[in-house]
């Protein structure tokens, strides 16, 4: 079982917290096995075997609890006294009808520390704060990074990283893919079932979509369109074009419902001079390379996009809150805050070329803070700085 150790580390520095620890993302992307490593953390730190319930709903084991009173009733049974913690380790816990009750119930009542999982489908961000009474705390889990690719597929990084990054693009970071590698051929087809699913069960049923056809033409619009502005009007045309009739309203639902799923991911567009949000306009990027890939049969797309598509994930995956930044007629492909930091970054495939580096430069020179800017690049270049702006490969940027 290999190492999610950015994860892992947030799921032990919130332990015994009095916070529920609901960690989310889309499906297959190693929910459960972060379940295991923390179950793992716990052995070795001490934690008695009987002090662990580790429950997973998925599992014939656990058929007969089908309600929120019978989970209450086995784990209130498993529980030896109240003066010592217990761990209780949930995986899949929407099979449980009316799950929140006992969980809820657990927290106020038990000396329990509480870990939960479960399909994205009925743990969507937005009703959690409404089930858990606001009193949980969301680990947002993604596919594999890059650095957690190399891990996995153990390569050596001096020798042959730009073969593993390459196939890190077209195939993507979900963890199965790495044990298919063997056997590229099936890659697809798992890529597609996971897809599927995701779709069928993570957006249309829990949604009662009506028109699945159209749904999924919007989705085929943003991975081809990823690190492109997008409006509903743009979908609209495109939709019309090809002879889908439709509202921006609509479309506007559509893409609210990927999102929920972990599918696509929003970033808006912030005005650097007027310190404010613009409501329109905005860019869309795809959760992983492999789904993308999937959907728009590998088409030639801007590669400087794809790699602005990794970019936004390793700096969502890093905390960061992420947006367009716009100053004047000119644009930054992404503004990177927490409490206390923020960066400018652009994102081009090579500013080897005179033009295309006055033009990647002067939207970070345009900018009149002193926050560290950087423009990422897959050059191997030696020069590394442009009066204060600092240039990057990008794999050196993901290795960090």
């Amino acid at each position: 079982m290999k190492d999610r150790k950015l994860y892992l580390t947030q799921l032990i520095h919130y332990k015994d917290k009095p916070l529920i620890k609901v960690i989310t993302g889309i499906r297959r992307c190693g929910k459960s096995t972060l379940l295991s490593l923390f179950e793992n953390y716990l052995f070795e730190n001490g934690i008695l075997k009987d002090h662990i319930i580790r429950m997973n709903f998925e599992s014939f084991d656990f058929d007969e609890i089908s309600d929120y009173k019978e989970l209450h009733a086995y784990i209130q049974k498993r529980l030896k006294n109240n003066t010592e913690k217990h761990y209780i380790l949930l995986d899949e816990v929407q099979q449980v009808s009316s799950w929140e009750k006992a969980i809820n119930a657990l927290l106020v009542d038990a000396n329990v520390d509480l870990y939960i999982t479960g399909s994205n489908a009925y743990l969507l961000s937005s009703e959690l704060s409404t089930l858990l009474s606001g009193r949980y705390v969301e680990i947002k889990m993604q596919p594999l990074s890059f650095k957690e690719y190399l891990d996995f597929i153990e390569a050596d990084q001096k020798d042959n990283l730009q073969e593993s990054f390459d196939q890190y693009l077209k195939f993507g970071g979900l963890p199965t893919v790495v044990t298919l590698m063997d056997y590229p051929d099936t890659i697809g087809p798992f890529l597609e079932g996971i897809y599927n699913t995701v779709l069928m069960k993570d957006v249309i049923e829990r949604n009662g979509v009506r028109d699945a056809a159209l749904l999924e033409s919007i989705l085929k619009f943003i991975a081809s369109n990823v690190g492109s502005i997008v409006s509903t009007k743009k979908i609209s045309d495109y939709l019309t074009s090809s002879g889908r009739k439709t509202t921006s309203d609509t479309i506007d639902n559509y893409l609210k419902m990927l999102e929920s799923a972990f599918i696509i991911y929003k970033a808006n567009r912030y005005d650097l001079k007027g310190k404010l949000f613009l409501k329109t306009l905005e860019k869309y990027y795809i959760v992983d390379m492999g789904i993308r890939n999937q959907l728009t049969g590998l088409r030639n797309t801007d590669f400087g996009h794809i790699l602005e598509n990794l970019v936004f994930l390793e700096l969502k995956r890093r905390g960061y809150e992420v947006s367009i930044g716009k100053i004047g007629s000119l644009e930054v492909d992404f503004v990177a805050t927490k409490v206390d930091e923020k960066i400018y970054y652009q994102v081009s495939a090579s500013i080897l070329d005179e033009k295309t580096r006055a033009r990647e430069l002067r939207p970070l020179e345009s900018i009149p803070d002193n926050y560290p800017k950087y423009i990422l690049t897959m050059d191997q270049s030696v020069f590394n700085d442009f009066s204060g702006i600092k240039v990057k490969n990008i794999m050196d940027f993901l290795l960090e």
